[in-house]
């Protein structure tokens, strides 16, 4: 559904995107994460068609964002982190004026704003003045102009920012039940969002692609095993430091002189076990526990910005 080749953004020297690549299928929910200046948010204002990519392509539905612009963008529904309101409009006037805009026929304006309305929540503040709603129900809003016209496709740039836990964890599910019918492009730096709604989290910084990771799979993302090792801390740490394919280890507390505990993480490919196993005879240390588990996003996250 959205198709990212080469992509990359240059703004004089500076360089926000580099030769980024993604495929995001019909139906998917995708979510952007990285620090600030990774690249997130403008990489959803080159998908959305306000910036042009210095290099490389963008296609939203199979239609190329500038040589398709129309195509394009009529498949897209946009919530960017300032939602766009009109603080002296009534939330009723706002969607009928954002109906006319995006070419809903006259006599499915009032069912069509019934309907998104029912969706995102909102129908007991259709009469009320935007200015005067809370900051959970502009968020609403602003949501429901998004899916103004049925798009396909919704990009949401920090969509529970700025929210109370009560009013994120509703918006969360609120999101959950439209990805049923819409693919989802988000960004947000809030890990529960990413966890509990992507089905895939493309991790950046500076720019670049660093991990493609599946919150829900656990086959994916980095594979972390817990190893329990009669060996001393300190040499224990030299020689992992020497182990091939990982991409990080924590040396843990332990209480027993000799024994130390270690966190071992690498990519799901590296046989991180069997590495160790021959590494750890070769010294004649003995291997006493050795325990995989899947790692968490936050743990993903961080090791990608160690590297």
């Amino acid at each position: 559904m959205i198709e990212l080749n080469g992509v990359s953004k240059r703004y004089g020297r500076v360089l926000a995107l580099d030769r980024l690549t993604a495929h995001i299928a019909r139906g998917e929910t995708v979510g952007l994460l990285g620090p600030n200046g990774a690249g997130k948010t403008t990489l959803m204002n080159i998908v959305t068609g306000q910036l042009a990519a210095t290099s490389g392509a963008v296609s939203v539905g199979g239609f190329d964002i500038i040589r398709s612009p129309e195509e394009a963008k009529a498949l897209i529904g946009y919530l960017p982190e300032q939602a766009p309101l009109y603080d002296e409009m009534t939330v009723r006037d706002y969607l009928l004026f954002l109906c006319r805009l995006r070419g809903v026929v006259p006599a499915e304006r009032d069912r069509h704003i019934a309907d998104i309305s029912r969706l995102t929540g909102i129908e007991a503040v259709l009469p009320r003045r935007i200015g005067n709603l809370s900051r959970g129900f502009k968020q609403r809003v602003g949501l429901c102009q998004a899916l103004c016209g049925d798009p396909e496709v919704l990009i949401l740039d920090e969509p529970t920012a700025g929210l109370d836990p009560l009013q994120a964890a509703e918006f969360r599910q609120l999101i959950k039940s439209l990805q049923q019918d819409h693919t989802v492009l988000l960004s947000s730096h809030i890990l529960a969002d990413m966890e509990q709604i992507c089905r895939r989290v493309l991790i950046l910084r500076d720019g670049k692609l660093l991990r493609d990771y599946a919150p829900g799979n656990g086959e994916e993302g980095l594979l972390q095993v817990e190893a329990r090792i009669a060996l001393g801390k300190d040499q224990l740490e030299k020689q992992l430091s020497r182990l091939p394919g990982l991409s990080s280890f924590t040396i843990l507390k332990s209480d027993t002189p000799g024994i130390t505990d270690a966190l071992l993480m690498a990519e799901k490919y590296v046989p991180v076990e069997r590495l160790l196993f021959e590494q750890m005879a070769a010294l004649n240390a003995p291997i006493l526990r050795l325990t995989r588990r899947r790692s968490t996003l936050e743990e993903v996250f961080l090791a990608a910005m160690k590297e």
